[in-house]
């Protein structure tokens, strides 16, 4: 049965608008594509064909000038003509030399170890392990494993990181004399970055050895500012006027949670205070990274979610800890201060 040609279809436009969604996984496709044929690098002295770069790399101009057109749609790289393509302001970040580079991080977020088990995510909701039962063991244990290979999650946390710290610097003020504590540091970035915006300030990176064994905090040039501790923070950590955990909490679900505040809150003194620095939940439809990296890390880890300021406030009471300050920084991270309560 055919419509009237007179009734209006704009009650079809929310349609068009759910299939050209359905497609979204071939941009993180195409940026992944972006980075391993380092398209960023061939554009960043000027405007160039897809013709001319498939001719230094050896590949298909056809295909590099999709990948080129599509991910010129989101302003990662631009069109200058018909033919021609130039770097943006975003695709900047997808130079493996920039300072603030997210190579590393687009890599890592683009990994097979994110996305076979977000084929399952239905499946999640029954509760089944999906990433043990693809890779055949636990998202930390295989990546303990694995710490060692090349685009590594370890690297690519610390890439991320690398955007997301000077923001954090910028909003905190640390007292001099302080000694601060990386908690599940990685490489140590924030830490760096922290100890460099506070010359009078001493820090502790505390992760897994297989971690720390790639730090960069002698990029501070005083080595005599920090040291490195080795160890799980689900038994004994450093003590600490300043505790960081920064992308800590939605890795893990309630009560392990719980279980990492409690051991920090053991080695705390009356004045010490911990920094969770997270990305708070809203509770309205608007867009939110915190919603999609939610979803990332509960296909990954059972219970693992990012969570509303609300929610992280009781799980600090739980472990005998009290809010007594909350920031909010100039990108997604907020930083919640507590103190024993």
């Amino acid at each position: 049965m055919s419509l009237p040609s007179s009734q209006p279809l704009s009650h079809l436009e929310p349609g068009i608008r759910l299939l050209h969604k359905s497609v979204g996984f071939i941009f993180q496709a195409a940026l992944r594509a972006a980075i391993k044929l380092k398209l960023a690098e061939h554009l960043q002295d000027g405007p160039q064909t897809a013709k001319q770069i498939a001719q230094k790399i050896e590949a298909n101009a056809t295909m590099i000038h999709k990948i080129l057109r599509l991910l010129a749609t989101q302003n990662i790289f631009t069109a200058v003509d018909k033919h021609q393509f130039a770097m943006t302001p975003e695709a900047e970040f997808l130079l493996a030399d920039h300072p603030h580079s997210l190579h590393k991080a687009v890599l890592m977020l683009t990994d097979k170890t994110l996305w076979e088990p977000s084929l399952h995510v239905a499946e999640m909701t029954l509760g089944e392990p999906i990433f043990k039962r693809i890779f055949g063991e636990s998202f930390f244990e295989y990546w303990e494993r694995n710490a060692n290979l090349p685009h590594n999650f370890h690297d690519g946390m610390a890439s991320f990181s690398t955007l997301e710290n000077p923001f954090i610097t910028a909003k905190y003020p640390f007292p001099e004399n302080s000694l601060i504590a990386d908690i599940g540091g990685g490489t140590g970035g924030l830490l760096l970055g922290v100890l460099d915006a506070n010359p009078k300030t001493e820090g502790v990176l505390f992760d897994m050895k297989a971690v720390t064994d790639k730090h960069i905090l002698h990029k501070l040039n005083d080595d005599s500012r920090w040291k490195i501790e080795n160890g799980s923070f689900f038994e004994k950590v450093p003590s600490a006027d300043f505790y960081l955990l920064k992308s800590i909490c939605r890795d893990w679900d309630d009560d392990h949670l719980i279980q990492i505040l409690t051991t920090i809150r053991q080695s705390m003194t009356k004045t010490s205070k911990v920094l969770l620095i997270d990305i708070h939940l809203n509770h309205d439809n608007q867009p939110n990274f915190g919603k999609n990296l939610g979803l990332l890390c509960s296909h990954l880890i059972i219970g693992a979610d990012e969570r509303t300021q609300e929610e992280l406030e009781i799980l600090l009471q739980q472990a005998g800890l009290k809010t007594t300050n909350i920031l909010k920084t100039d990108c997604d991270l907020s930083i919640l201060e507590a103190q024993i309560g």
